[in-house]
């Protein structure tokens, strides 16, 4: 059609008109009456701030023919960023150069509006997903929103669940998964967990739906049908439901007591936003208290060199990076700021401001963009500081972090202090903590779990040598491996605080390490040079394509086990333990002793006498009581092999490498005295990766339940690492330290607790410990003795618990797990927030 006559503008320099907004597409044309072969220059605003010019240089000869002008190049096409198209109201308008509105048909309604629009566009996604089901006590499934038109996958999808036909709760798709990246790519932080509240853990079953909100789309795989209560524990229910209906006059009195003492509801790793705003407002209490006592912060401040290389920053973030520099408790500090090569003016101005408002401010600028390491080499060789701080231009300091640090590090022979730290998103948000545990060169290995906030020594880091530009993506997870080459583990000292956020955006590995994976080749690369530079042998790959790394030790020598395998009838389990046993070991340089405690059966002798047939097994009668610790002690005073396996008679193998992986890391470092293993229950769900252990609850099997191929927290269920106590179910000694510590105790814990004793003991005399994940078994836990928890064990269990308190109740590796950080709750093993 005809276009419009500009006759309300005729009086004006510029006429023209928006004419239509199609999709994120809009159009029109204008034209300077002054000069018209001139194309004019539009400004596009969105939500009133500028977002571009467009150039009126297109073919529009309908409004040539109608206004009469030389030329039909007056017309215009620009299209908006894709972050409009987000359901919410927008504000969209154009400016002619001298500011004034540019008219708009675009309402499509034939009336002409001097004033911007507002307009809506709604995303066009379709959704991949499924629902997991109900394990361990929460429902679990993923969802990824696609984008059918560039292929992007995104995660931090709401979902809506019902329970029963009535809302239940709502809950955002933003936990890792891991799995669901390496087999379908996109964003990995899609998945979901809800735990079910006891107070709605009911009988019978349940049927979930599950939603993504707004669109109201129904995942794959739901609606979900469900019993919500354990089979094992609906069996104890309804057992103890007949008691309590017996006993219920007699209780009745104390219900009242038993409400007011029951716990609340607890912080969960999904709610961690709420717990941490009260932990700050507690963290800085902690520090005032200490810098009083300390006579307000008296005696050597040293000075830190904060260290923050910058290319091209979004300046709302780069702002408030340097704002909480400034807002540091510490005074005694130097922001280095180097510029690489961005050449960006309004950086460049606004650090001028800086600079001449704090003098401690400082700007280094790079000629050209010399990469991560160049830039954070430049501002290292600049510093001033005793200490240097390593800081990303878009992340944050908590105001108290540097003080916080030197607090803990006070006193101490300390080259390197590292902190937590968490994620904030764009919203503010705090999310996915990091609760680190102190020095784990193991875990090092297997990622880059330190991290933020590091302080390093400036002497020592400058003997450590620059950051290395081959492994840029990597670069700090290699200059903290070459820098465990010349510090003492017990001289890099962790402070159990959160003191750094780290900022999520759409492209940092914060949010996806797909949009870095040449970070993941990098890391591999660094920890495969530095094992070659110490002088070990190893395999080092990246787990499913992500930044963890899975480190295979080649076998160094072949020592002799012995393998101890107490048993008490129950021939069906022990005969099935050692056949797998035997057929499934590769390693030739072993023997089992199979302790028989006083066996009763004709099945059991005659089972005793067939096995023995094999040169490989002996059979130890002992006829005593059961005593876990004694029976064990007794075999392993026999033995003369440099390593014992102790093992229950219902954990079978599967993998005929399991004792060639379990001594290959133990032959490590001479310092390991015990090696643990991932052991999983029939169901496929995690039995143990290892055991924590505190006042509060004496130990507990961390991420026990956990489906067996989840990362778990931090990757800690996957990559091998050091604990303070792994279980006796399957657990490789060195001989050496096993008599050095006098063994298990006989005498106080002769059925619970006796290996969270014995690895107490061996932490205590200097021997690691490590948890490899690489070993992995079944065990069917139970089958070999039953369990504890019975009436005419509970007597015997209390008495061992209290021997472990009184024990170890004052033992800092008691009071304060070194694998396990103070934040997490010890009763249980999901990662409650304490």
């Amino acid at each position: 059609m005809n276009a419009p006559l500009a006759t309300t503008r005729r009086v004006a320099q510029f006429a023209g008109y928006f004419d239509s907004l199609d999709g994120r597409e809009l159009r029109g044309w204008a034209c300077n009456l002054a000069s018209p072969r001139e194309p004019v220059k539009l400004h596009v605003l969105l939500d009133e701030q500028e977002i571009g010019t467009v150039v009126c240089d297109q073919l529009r000869q309908d409004v040539q023919a109608s206004i009469g002008v030389m030329t039909p190049r007056l017309g215009f096409a620009f299209t908006l960023p894709d972050s409009v198209v987000d359901g919410l109201k927008h504000r969209l308008g154009l400016r002619f150069p001298d500011r004034s509105i540019v008219p708009s048909l675009a309402a499509n309604d034939g009336q002409i509006r001097h004033e911007d629009i507002v307009f809506m566009l709604a995303p066009r996604f379709k959704f991949d997903s499924f629902v997991d089901g109900f394990r361990a006590g929460a429902l679990r499934g993923w969802v990824q929103r696609v984008d059918p038109a560039s292929g992007a996958r995104l995660g931090a999808c709401d979902v809506a669940i019902h329970m029963d036909g009535a809302p239940f709760k709502q809950v955002r798709a933003d936990r890792f998964r891991g799995d669901v990246a390496a087999a379908i790519g996109g964003d990995p932080n899609c998945g979901f967990e809800v735990a079910i509240p006891r107070n709605q853990r009911r009988a019978g079953a349940h049927r979930f739906s599950f939603h993504v909100i707004p669109e109201n789309v129904e995942l794959t795989g739901s609606p979900v049908v469900t019993s919500v209560v354990d089979d094992q524990l609906e069996a104890r229910l309804l057992l103890l439901g007949e008691t309590v209906d017996r006993l219920h006059r007699e209780i009745s009195a104390l219900r009242t007591q038993i409400a007011d003492l029951t716990p609340k509801a607890r912080h969960t790793l999904g709610d961690y936003d709420a717990w941490a705003r009260e932990y700050f407002d507690l963290l800085r209490a902690r520090v005032a208290e200490r810098r009083v006592a300390s006579g307000g912060g008296a005696g050597e401040q040293p000075l830190v060199s904060v260290i923050c290389p910058t290319y091209k920053p979004d300046m709302d973030h780069f702002i408030a990076a340097v704002e909480s520099v400034i807002a540091q408790t510490w005074t005694n500090w130097e922001l280095i700021v180097v510029d690489d090569g961005g050449k960006s003016l309004e950086v460049a101005a606004r650090l001028a401001e800086y600079c001449r408002s704090d003098p401690r401010i400082k700007l280094l600028r790079l000629r050209k963009n010399v990469g991560i390491a160049g830039a954070t080499n430049a501002g290292i060789a600049a510093a001033r500081g005793k200490w240097i701080a390593f800081f990303d231009h878009d992340d944050l300091l908590v105001d108290v972090a540097l003080e916080s640090m030197f607090q803990a590090g006070h006193g101490s022979e300390a080259k390197i202090i590292y902190s937590d730290e968490d994620k904030i998103d764009d919203a503010g948000v705090f999310q996915e903590p990091n609760f680190k545990p102190d020095f784990d060169y193991r875990y090092l290995l297997g990622c880059n779990y330190i991290c933020h906030l590091t302080l390093v020594r400036a002497d020592i880091l400058r003997e450590a040598g620059d950051l290395r530009a081959q492994y840029d993506g990597a670069q700090d997870h290699d200059l903290m491996l070459r820098l465990t080459e010349i510090v003492p583990r017990d001289e890099i000292l962790h402070v159990p605080e959160v003191l750094y956020h780290w900022r999520k955006t759409p492209n940092s590995t914060a949010t996806t390490v797909a949009n870095k994976q040449y970070a993941v080749q990098a890391g591999v690369q660094a920890v495969t040079d530095h094992l070659r530079r110490i002088g070990h042998t190893a395999e080092v790959k990246a787990l499913n394509e992500i930044t963890i790394y899975d480190v295979r030790w080649s076998l160094l020598r072949t020592p002799d086990v012995t393998i101890i395998i107490p048993f008490k009838d129950q021939i069906d389990t022990t005969r099935e333990c050692v056949e797998r046993l035997l057929e499934n070991t590769d390693y030739k340089h072993f023997n089992i002793v199979l302790v028989d405690n006083w066996s009763a059966t004709q099945e059991a002798a005659d089972f005793c006498k067939e096995i023995v047939r094999d040169k490989r097994v002996s059979v130890m009668s002992v006829r005593e009581e059961f005593n876990y610790s004694r029976l064990n002690n007794l075999a392993a005073a026999k033995s003369q092999s440099e390593f014992l396996f102790f093992m229950n008679n219902d954990l079978f193998m599967h993998d005929p490498q399991w004792l060639s992986i379990v001594l290959s890391e133990a032959l490590v470092g001479d310092d390991i005295g015990a090696v643990g293993g991932k052991f999983l229950y029939p169901s496929g769900a995690v039995q143990h990766v290892g055991v924590a252990v505190g006042p509060d609850g004496v130990a507990t099997h961390v991420h026990r339940g956990l489906p067996g191929n989840d990362y778990g927290y931090i990757g800690r269920a996957v990559l091998s690492h050091e604990t303070t106590a792994v279980t006796a179910a399957g657990m490789l000694v060195r001989a050496e330290a096993f008599r050095e510590v006098d063994g298990f105790d006989e005498v106080n814990l002769k059925v619970a607790y006796n290996d969270v004793d014995f690895c107490l003991k061996l932490r205590d005399a200097g021997w690691r410990i490590i948890q490899c994940n690489d070993f992995v078994a079944v065990h069917h836990e139970g089958l070999s003795r039953g369990s504890d928890d019975r009436p005419e064990h509970e007597a015997r269990f209390q008495e061992e618990t209290r021997h472990m308190h009184v024990k170890w109740g004052n033992n800092p590796l008691y009071l304060r797990d070194p694998a396990y950080s103070p934040h997490f709750r010890l009763e249980q093993s999901y990662y409650d927030l304490a």
